[in-house]
């Protein structure tokens, strides 16, 4: 029993040393090392297997369960940008937005339309948002698109419009908008994708054929990881140059407690963070848990209500809606 325990004990410690890693991120980019980025992607499995370790300690009554506690204190941040329970806002919200990637209107282009013009929101952010045949009909919703992937709309008027086309499916734009006399920044990310479809990930009975496959999807998200680096360099362009408090969404094909993560919302709050329940998941392509679509504001922008709509399946991403509160 006591080997039993030992190799739990070393077990657990090599969890945390991960979930610990996960922290360089903030300072460590995908160009120097990008394989830390994976990590974020493991964080959920790895903070499942803390809590059932640490259940197993305190089943046992053994002192290290109160040493593996007060280090999984660290990871309650980390965790709230995944599963978050926050108190509701009593402030009365004052501005609506929605971002979705729409994945070019495969799930139906009328049932996109329907859903937002019932849900009657004030801001727009869509992603793989297709050619320009689908001009979204969003009634009195004002329409900024340059290229055929990310599309901006707006209740308000449009002062100022700026496209980054960094890679032929990587794009972002800036939209300044009056709002009631004064103006915002909204920025409409998509980062670059990663292509992945589920042959790629899903293992076959042949061993061998299973290493090649793995090492060549390794290889691909790395690299993808350092083509996020220099794509959120543009981003990081349009908040810090902002004369304007901003609004930042979209699909960043990177999950929380990443570099893409920290680096694009560098001084910005996470608004699931701020007034978000529940599970943030918003691509469920996949059975595996992803968050990669968010919304960010600048701190004089209070977040209201924070909501993933599960409702129906228009796309392969869930819309995700927000309110806030804006002077």
């Amino acid at each position: 029993m006591k080997i039993v325990r030992f190799i739990l004990f070393l077990i657990h410690l090599g969890v945390i040393s991960l979930l610990l890693l996960n922290f360089l991120n903030i300072v460590v980019p995908p160009k120097a090392f990008p394989y830390l980025n994976f990590l974020s992607l493991a964080f959920p499995v790895l903070m499942v297997l803390n809590l059932i370790l640490i259940i197993i300690w305190v089943l046992l009554w053994k002192k290290r369960a109160f040493f593996f506690i007060i280090i999984s204190l660290f990871f309650i941040k980390p965790t709230s940008r995944i599963i978050n329970y926050s108190p509701t806002k009593k402030d009365v919200s004052n501005l609506k937005i929605i971002t979705f990637n729409a994945h070019n209107g495969k799930f139906g282009r009328d049932k996109i339309e329907d859903f937002i013009i019932k849900e009657n929101p004030d801001i727009v952010f869509l992603q793989e948002a297709g050619s320009p045949k689908l001009d979204y009909k969003l009634n009195n919703l004002e329409y900024y698109q340059i290229s055929n992937i990310v599309f901006f709309y707006s209740k308000f008027k449009i002062l100022n419009s700026k496209e980054w086309i960094i890679k032929e499916q990587a794009h972002i734009n800036s939209n300044d908008v009056e709002i009631r006399g004064k103006i915002y920044r909204f920025i409409n990310v998509y980062l670059e994708p990663f292509y992945l479809n589920k042959s790629m990930v899903k293992p076959s009975e042949n061993t061998e054929r299973n290493e090649i496959k793995y090492k060549s999807l390794i290889k691909k998200m790395a690299l993808n990881f350092k083509i996020h680096q220099t794509q959120i360099s543009l981003a990081r362009d349009a908040i810090e140059n902002s004369p304007y408090p901003i609004i930042m969404a979209g699909d960043f094909n990177s999950v929380p407690n990443s570099y893409e993560y920290y680096h694009l919302g560098k001084n910005l709050k996470d608004a699931f963070e701020v007034c978000g329940n529940g599970s943030s998941t918003s691509f469920h392509d996949y059975k595996f848990p992803i968050r990669i679509d968010y919304i960010f504001t600048s701190k004089e922008i209070t977040p209201i209500s924070y909501e993933v709509d599960r409702s129906e399946k228009l796309s392969d991403h869930f819309p995700v809606i927000a309110t806030f509160k804006i002077k």
